[in-house]
């Protein structure tokens, strides 16, 4: 399962299938839209397509749009999309976007295959 920190660039991510978005938990996002609201979408999509206030993340995906709107709209209606501006924070862009959630250690621990990825993935990950 997949934890996202930028709507913009988790929704491409999606959008270009380098992450399923079944496997996206949920997307934690500096927005505050409503994907059914026509005017809240297309000042996100301006400013995603064109930049601006936001940076262009979405250039080149000109033709995309309903696309792109179909996925905004699938995260918001099966609430995977978090925003925490509606509740007056105001999160900071990250250099990443996505995290992996996995399984509590008890989970681990019982499959073999499993504990062997995540200490190697722990390995890798303290050498950075």
């Amino acid at each position: 399962m997949k934890i996202g920190l930028s709507l913009s660039r988790c929704m491409r991510d999606i959008l270009e299938k380098k992450v399923d978005l079944y496997d996206v938990l949920v997307v934690v996002a500096r927005t505050d839209v409503d994907p059914n609201n026509d005017s809240h979408w297309s000042q996100i999509w301006e400013g995603y397509l064109y930049g601006g206030l936001s940076r262009a993340e979405w250039a080149g995906l000109e033709e995309r749009e309903q696309e792109m709107r179909d996925i905004l709209i699938e995260l918001y209606d099966t609430g995977r999309l978090h925003q925490p501006r509606q509740f007056g924070a105001h999160p900071r862009r990250l250099p990443y976007h996505w995290l992996d959630a996995l399984p509590p250690n008890t989970e681990i621990d019982k499959n073999p295959a499993m504990k062997k990825a995540w200490d190697n993935f722990n390995m890798i990950a303290g050498l950075s």
